[in-house]
């Protein structure tokens, strides 16, 4: 169970039920021994979120709140660097830590929150830079029952987020929302338990602190929508304010609205979407928009439909910004209904993102990918939407494709031994990775800019296309023809 609770929380997510059920579940029913080695992961775990400090151990937070008004000024910095640390370390937040935020707020102790939030030099200077702002979001925003999204201020805070004029403006617009009924419902619906004196409002300034914070750790529940998911999270990296505005929009009209070429695409004058029932296991900016996204997504692909081609070549630009390329390469070739020019596809794909074969470039924007999914004896299952973020060495010196998997889940079993990791192979929180030339091996489109992949596809070396190859044709490969003719990528 520690190790699970690890590898759960290496990943960060932004829903972090899974990890505290798991918790509970073992203070409930464990008997742990301080004293017994194995039994200090789970205790660890456990304080996180029951008694963060030694302090706080055996009281409740109203008794927390007349203690902490009682210490001298070096028992409270002792309080708040112990309180720093719980947080930083599994990114799980106590009930206690909300207290203790607020309590310093309100007292105006600003030079003692960096410590409290366990903030870097960068994230330091960045609070330094816009206390009375980061203050008021605070006090909107945190309560002791609503004080996972800490963490995401922490984030922020670290990421340089508070001073973007932009962001700024958008979250000071949202402070002043009404949120629609129906929204709100949805937002109220996916909270564990909604408490008293919190408002949806509430429930989804703090999810969308959480989201900005760690673009890396949204999740798609149970829905087919690992689209919208991916988009929340790319919007989150790349386009901030853009992601703020959206959800001020949805939150206060119930309604959203693209543009596909020439046509305006609304929520609510689009049809049916891939969601039939929401899994409301979602944070609350998701269950705001995932219900729009999900059908203004599937409105663009009829829209783009009957061309010949992947209607995610023309989709994701319009959906998710213009960073993404316009070069767009498929395996599946939709006039011969089959895997066409399969070598030409991987080349590109190296040429695209692999440093040692493109002259060292990097990945500026996150890639949307298809991949297909397949079983842990390497059958067919069905395709998916990953973000690429980037491609580096690992530890040992190998090229890995570290990327979004907004599934919930970072870890599978692909079959073939392929195995994608959350952690030890120099993944960031949130991260999935692969050996490059197994993501390569399970993927079947991608972006890229034609003008520089063209010109390093012939740097692939044959041996690498048929290493990949050979991974394709064993697994999901099986359920395809295959054709050889060359295609003009």
């Amino acid at each position: 169970m520690a190790e699970e609770l690890i590898l759960i929380c290496e990943q960060r997510p932004v829903v972090t039920e899974n990890q505290r059920k798991i918790i509970a579940l073992i203070k409930e029913k464990i008997d742990l021994n301080p004293n017994r080695t194995e039994d200090v992961p789970l205790l660890e775990f456990q304080r996180s979120i029951y008694s963060p400090t030694k302090r706080c151990r055996g009281i409740d937070i109203k008794a927390y709140q007349k203690l902490i008004e009682g210490l001298e000024l070096k028992e409270l910095e002792e309080e708040i660097r112990e309180m720093g640390r719980s947080m930083a370390k599994f990114g799980l937040v106590s009930d206690y830590h909300g207290v203790l935020l607020l309590f310093l707020i309100k007292k105006r102790y600003f030079s003692l929150v960096p410590k409290c939030l366990a903030l870097d030099e960068g994230g330091e200077a960045e609070w330094n830079s816009s206390v009375d702002f980061v203050s008021k979001i605070i006090l909107e925003t945190v309560h002791p029952y609503n004080a996972q999204c800490i963490y995401g201020i922490s984030r922020m805070l670290e990421l340089g987020l508070f001073t973007r004029e932009a962001v700024r403006s958008g979250l000071s617009n949202l402070l002043m929302i009404k949120i629609n009924p129906k929204v709100e419902e949805r937002i109220l619906k996916s909270t564990r338990k909604p408490i008293k004196g919190i408002s949806a409002k509430n429930y989804l300034l703090g999810g969308l602190l959480r989201i900005l914070g760690q673009p890396l750790g949204v999740g798609q529940g149970s829905n087919p929508t690992c689209q919208s998911a991916r988009g929340i999270s790319m919007w989150s990296q790349h386009a901030p304010a853009k992601l703020i505005h959206m959800v001020h929009t949805a939150a206060v009209y119930n309604d959203l609205t693209f543009r596909f070429e020439d046509k305006e695409v609304r929520f609510s004058m689009t049809g049916k979407g891939l969601v039939d029932v929401l899994d409301y296991n979602l944070d609350a900016v998701s269950v705001t928009l995932v219900p729009m996204l999900d059908r203004i997504y599937n409105e663009m692909m009829r829209l783009a439909s009957g061309r010949a081609e992947d209607p995610h070549k023309w989709v994701n630009p319009a959906l998710y910004g213009q960073w993404i390329p316009i070069g767009f390469a498929s395996a599946y070739d939709y006039l011969s209904n089959s895997i066409l020019d399969f070598n030409g596809f991987v080349r590109v794909f190296y040429a695209m993102g692999h440093p040692k074969f493109n002259g060292g470039h990097r990945l500026v924007y996150p890639n949307p990918v298809g991949i297909f999914i397949t079983s842990s004896k390497g059958e067919m299952l069905g395709f998916h939407a990953v973000s690429l973020l980037r491609v580096d060495k690992d530890l040992n010196g190998k090229y890995r494709a570290y990327f979004l998997n907004p599934n919930n889940e970072g870890r599978q079993n692909w079959g073939q031994n392929i195995e994608p990791s959350v952690y030890g192979h120099g993944e960031k929180h949130g991260e999935s990775s692969l050996l490059f030339h197994e993501f390569a091996a399970r993927v079947y489109a991608f972006h890229f800019n034609r003008m520089e992949a063209l010109d390093k596809m012939e740097n692939v070396p044959d041996n690498e296309v048929q290493k990949v190859r050979k991974l394709a044709e064993e697994s999901w490969g099986k359920s395809y023809v295959w054709l050889e003719t060359k295609k003009k990528w």
